[in-house]
């Protein structure tokens, strides 16, 4: 099934709109702001949040400026918070091309997060609506909060779910959430519908996260993500964690700290790679985003037109089963 045109199928007018509106506000004439700004324009990808803010705006009404003005707004501020992770993470490729750090340096990838950070927050003011301003503006916080927790998270010698959770959370989930949210708002739709919209945005958010970290236990040159690299990185995720703390293994916990202290090697990572697999981490994390599916189900079942059913029930399975 071609989910992504199942999805866009609604909402391909407005789409096409949102995509224009974005690279002229990602445009800068010339000199080497330009230049960047069109390395970061060129690795597109599927827009699948400014998808769900449009999607659940025709849910709730029809797509107005307001609407297209906040997707804008949250594109802009993810792609900037992008930028900036890619210097925090000393990550050389995103998408599989080079990241901005990689192809410029540190200081010019700073900068540039900041001026695509400054676009979002004139893009969403341009909105008029001040409770579409303040969500995008606690949005921004909450994604750096985020980081920051997974950051201080590497250090924490616990190594439970919830953590992770709370990780997860603040870092993806709250994004999904905000899609949904701003959606709902930019519309004028109900505040029940409000908060039921954010709470399926949540879980899709959610599932969105648990399924990047599931890529990480297999080659994918198509993710431009090694195997192991959040292991690289300090970082546990669900898979292993979920192993870790259900079959007693002093030997596998002795590399878990390993990796929390930065001293693993690539031969200790595979190591936890086929114990998480081996120990049911794998099947864990996946019954884990069938839970969350089955509440995102509700929502579509209950409260989306039946003319988008379909797109919605796309955009859900596409998050599930996608391999990039």
């Amino acid at each position: 099934m071609d989910y992504l045109s199942t999805i866009r199928k609604p909402i391909e007018g407005e789409m096409d709109n949102f995509v224009e509106l974005f690279k002229q506000t990602l445009s800068h004439g010339d000199g080497m702001l330009e230049q960047v700004l069109s390395h970061i324009r060129q690795r597109g990808g599927k827009r699948m949040r400014p998808m769900l803010i449009l999607l659940t705006a025709k849910n709730c009404g029809e797509v107005l400026e307001v609407t297209q003005n906040a997707a804008l707004g949250l594109e802009l501020l993810h792609t900037a918070s992008l930028v900036h992770d890619d210097v925090v993470d000393e990550s050389d490729q995103r998408r599989g091309q080079p990241s901005v750090n990689a192809s410029y340096n540190n200081k010019v990838a700073v900068l540039v997060g900041d001026y695509i950070l400054s676009t979002a927050l004139l893009r969403v003011a341009l909105s008029n609506n001040h409770e579409i301003v303040q969500n995008l503006a606690e949005l921004g916080r909450t994604l750096a909060a985020g980081e920051i927790l997974q950051l201080s998270n590497i250090s924490n010698k616990d190594i439970s779910e919830d953590a992770y959770y709370q990780v997860i959370e603040k870092k993806t989930a709250v994004l999904f959430e905000a899609c949904c949210k701003l959606g709902a708002i930019s519309v004028g739709a109900s505040r029940d519908m409000v908060e039921k919209a954010s709470q399926f945005g949540h879980n899709i958010g959610m599932i969105f996260q648990i399924r990047d970290d599931i890529f990480d236990y297999y080659d994918s040159k198509e993710i431009g993500k090694p195997t192991g690299n959040d292991m690289i990185e300090g970082k546990l995720t669900l898979p292993i964690i979920y192993s870790l703390t259900h079959y007693e293994s002093p030997a596998m916990m002795k590399l878990a700290r390993k990796v929390k202290n930065g001293t693993i090697n690539t031969d200790e990572i595979a190591v936890l790679i086929e114990f998480a697999k081996q120990y049911g981490g794998i099947k864990y994390a996946e019954k884990k985003m069938e839970q969350l599916a089955k509440e995102a189900q509700v929502f579509i079942d209950e409260c989306v037109k039946p003319e988008l059913k379909d797109a919605f029930n796309a955009y859900l399975e596409y998050v599930i089963q996608r391999n990039v």
